[in-house]
């Protein structure tokens, strides 16, 4: 029987890196769970079996029933009724599989009902579930706002909302509107405290809001009157069975069909504060932006890999002029890029996974005791390291995944353009993995100041220290000379002194940077599972050279005075 995550042992190998052991150790907190709940690991073999084993359900429930239905969800989407939403059919089979199967509240605590997973392995279940319906995935991995609630929140919130999505109950988050998409310091959601119900009202209009039926919401609203920035701001935690909110319409979406986006309508819901007041945008949709950034790279490196599946099958299946079309190099060639951007891009997804799962792991355990100076230190680094990987593998793993379903339509020639394949469904999908949750621009301007203050260069340099088997020393030489060609860009528009030339160059310089870190990492994931990664390693170190070679011959001719052929061309346009 097919399983989506038995079936690609590329995942189990990212599941078992050395990193794996302090994640546990953390995690588990010397396993003081075991007594208590008798799903709990023992030992640190213990919880990696424990983590196998879940992820083959969750590869059992995603080849088995998700990705059967992923045609008739596409066709069918979800519709507006009364003001609510009603799924497609085939999409509340899914919901009652994820739940049979135990596949809510991963990573929320034992005593809330959760399994207490790392984020890694979630991480790993995101990307399997994607593989198969990135628009159920949608609905699914909402489940990870409740990690904001968990972070923010009070106990009482904890222990009346929690177990509520561990049993499969949805969530969404609320924050753009008609006039605030990226600019969410312009969100207007009135947010009125009433002496008289006890509680806080909200009033106004929400767009795009994915699931925005769900059952409890966190809501960014203006609860400082006179405000306009996001001073103003808090969060919310809104609970459908409240009422207050309807659905005024349902997106009509060029992909992930069976994923609603909503557009709500506000009255006098009520609501409580989650957290402190005036820190609803400053801290805490800072950090559910991270986690769901995390979580569309994961989206996004499902696509990659269900595109590249359904190219090569095609492509071993598809004859002309007497033989297969994967003997022609114009097609092979494509096939071994779009498998050499999957495991790099999963190699940068994974990493940055880890740095995620370190860093939370012990903000937790500061919620609860003083870290030892050595945590501390070593808390500072994770973060700043997860911070810093996340708009990287957010950003790449997204345009990945679009070049991967544009070039899987290629391969099926015109078939690939008929309603009957499913790799027209992942192009329409994957176009909004570079989009939503912050472009691809976004995560170019979350990035450059660590381009620029030498962060990414710092962890090149690590990664270069690294011990290279004879056999690799040649691909570990021209990686150096990347990040040296990156480090000569770098330094000749921070010369240049112009904050308008920085931006102007800044996703170049993103790009070498994404580029530079992958062959790093594919680089390690070769030394050690060269059955797996050799000769993706061989290819993209090949295309990353040749990336990396033209940005830095683009930079090296760019100066401030160019930038008025760009602006006027532009304005005169």
């Amino acid at each position: 029987m097919a399983n989506s995550y038995t079936d690609y042992p590329e995942i189990k190998f990212h599941m078992e890196h050395e990193l794996m052991s302090r994640i546990v150790e953390l995690k588990e907190r010397n396993y003081a769970d075991k007594d208590q709940y008798d799903y709990a690991p023992q030992d640190f073999e213990d919880a990696m079996d424990s983590y196998d084993k879940t992820l083959e359900i969750v590869g059992d429930v995603t080849a088995n029933v998700i990705a059967p239905n992923a045609e008739a969800v596409d066709a069918e989407g979800p519709h507006c009724e009364n003001g609510r939403v009603r799924y497609a059919a085939k999409t509340y089979e899914n919901l009652d599989a994820t739940i049979k199967a135990g596949m809510n509240g991963m990573t929320m605590p034992r005593r809330y009902g959760g399994l207490n997973l790392p984020i890694t392995v979630y991480t790993a279940a995101n990307e399997i579930i994607s593989a198969g319906d990135a628009g159920f995935e949608n609905i699914w991995s909402l489940q990870d706002c409740i990690e904001t609630l968990y972070e923010f929140g009070d106990e009482d919130q904890r222990k009346r909302f929690i177990p509520r999505v561990c049993e499969g109950e949805t969530m969404s988050m609320d924050l753009t509107e008609p006039d605030a998409g990226s600019d969410l310091q312009s969100v207007m959601l009135k947010a009125t405290y009433s002496e008289e119900e006890g509680c806080w009202l909200l009033n106004g209009v929400k767009r795009f809001i994915t699931n925005g039926d769900s059952d409890i919401h966190l809501v960014l609203a203006r609860s400082e009157e006179g405000t306009r920035d996001g001073r103003g701001l808090s969060m919310f935690i809104y609970d459908k069975r409240q009422g207050g909110v309807n659905v005024r319409r349902i997106e009509n979406k060029l992909g992930i069909h069976g994923s609603p986006t909503c557009e709500l309508v506000y009255k006098n819901a009520k609501a409580e504060l989650c957290g402190d007041r005036k820190l609803g945008l400053i801290k805490y949709v800072m950090a559910l932006m991270n986690g769901a950034r995390l979580g569309i790279a994961a989206q996004s490196v499902g696509i990659e890999q269900a595109a590249y599946d359904e190219g090569l099958a095609y492509a071993k299946d598809r004859k002309q002029f007497g033989k297969e079309i994967i003997n022609f190099p114009a097609v092979y060639d494509m096939l071994a890029l779009m498998k050499a951007k999957l495991d790099a891009g999963r190699s940068l997804l994974y990493m940055t996974a880890r740095y995620v799962d370190i860093y939370k792991a012990l903000d937790d355990i500061a919620r609860e005791r003083k870290l030892t100076p050595e945590e501390r230190k070593e808390q500072k680094t994770y973060a700043k390291l997860a911070d810093s990987f996340t708009p990287l593998a957010k950003g790449m793993n997204s345009e990945f995944a679009n070049q991967n379903a544009y070039d899987s339509i290629q391969i099926h020639g015109g078939s690939g353009f008929m309603l009957e394949y499913k790799c027209q469904q992942l192009y329409r999908d994957a176009r909004i993995t570079s989009i939503y949750e912050g472009t691809t621009q976004l995560q170019t301007v979350a990035a450059i100041r660590y381009v620029t203050n030498g962060t990414y260069m710092s962890v090149i340099r690590d990664f270069e220290a690294q011990p290279v088997a004879p056999e690799y020393e040649d691909y570990m030489k021209r990686i150096k000379e990347m990040a040296s060609k990156l480090e000569a860009s770098t330094n000749a528009v921070k010369e240049a002194d112009s904050q308008e030339l920085l931006d102007f160059c800044a996703r170049k310089l993103y790009e070498m940077t994404a580029y530079t870190v992958m062959c790093h990492l594919l680089l390690q994931d070769a030394q050690k599972a060269p059955e797996l990664f050799a000769r993706s390693l061989n290819v993209f170190v090949n295309y990353a050279e040749s990336e990396v070679e033209k940005h830095f011959t683009y930079i090296r001719k760019m100066d401030v005075a160019q930038l008025d052929n760009y602006r006027y061309t532009v304005a005169e346009a």
